[in-house]
């Protein structure tokens, strides 16, 4: 099932500084997981380090903030995939940066998180408002691509067309909308020859037969896309 994301609520944590990479996201000495679980406690790790509990997700304002708020060139530096997962997993479902390294923008759609840019006296005030009133929720709507603050605070945010639409119709969870489709995926499944061992339609052993299907019931590959798909979200 696919899940739209029109709306992301929460604290803000900001995070000031420009040309964040993605090894300060999450360092390299973490990535030799072979799953996602437990690198949210990792995320900012040096950096954390560095300021002995003073880093801004170390805070205790800011403990359970969704909404990630910093500069220029947020997620530059290598393409791992893990930065965005440890930010996912610490609590961040949204992020407004002036700009966007590109494949950790991308990266990040590929997990619902929304990436809105602003000018630097946008996001500077973003943050300071977020600074001095660090309880209040604030609001992202990706629908006209706005976020609201206290009383009257609004803000104009920008988000990429295509970004956007595949938000707001669920079409970011490529595995959830091949979970969609289980019903065609098989339907193309057994009109594939080497999945009839050659035979003619209907007198081929079928995906019963074929291995395609087990005893269980369901789709291997399916079922497996899907454990996969409850691990990575």
């Amino acid at each position: 099932m696919v899940v739209p994301v029109t709306t992301v609520v929460g604290r803000v944590v900001a995070l000031p500084g420009s040309d964040v990479d993605t090894d300060r996201i999450i360092p390299a000495r973490f990535l030799k997981c072979t799953r996602f679980d437990g690198l949210g406690e990792h995320v900012f790790a040096d950096d954390r380090a560095a300021l002995g509990g003073d880093h801004p997700f170390d805070r205790p304002e800011h403990q359970g903030a969704r909404i990630l708020v910093t500069n220029r060139n947020f997620g530059c530096g290598s393409s791992r995939e893990h930065a965005p997962q440890a930010l996912r997993r610490w609590g961040i479902a949204a992020i407004v940066a002036e700009s966007f390294a590109e494949i950790f923008h991308g990266n990040c759609l590929a997990l619902g998180i929304p990436c809105l840019s602003a000018a630097a006296a946008t996001v500077a005030a973003i943050q300071e408002t977020a600074q001095q009133h660090p309880g209040v929720d604030f609001a992202i709507n990706v629908t006209d691509a706005t976020l609201c603050g206290k009383g009257d605070d609004r803000w104009q945010l920008a988000l990429q067309p295509a970004a956007q639409s595949m938000l707001i119709s669920g079409r970011w969870d490529a595995t959830g909308l091949l979970l969609n489709h289980d019903a065609e995926l098989q339907a193309t499944a057994q009109r594939l020859p080497y999945l009839r061992h050659f035979a003619p339609v209907g007198q081929g052993r079928g995906l019963q037969g074929s291995g395609l299907v087990t005893r269980e019931g369901g789709c291997p590959c399916m079922n497996a896309i899907e454990k996969k798909r409850s691990s990575a979200l």
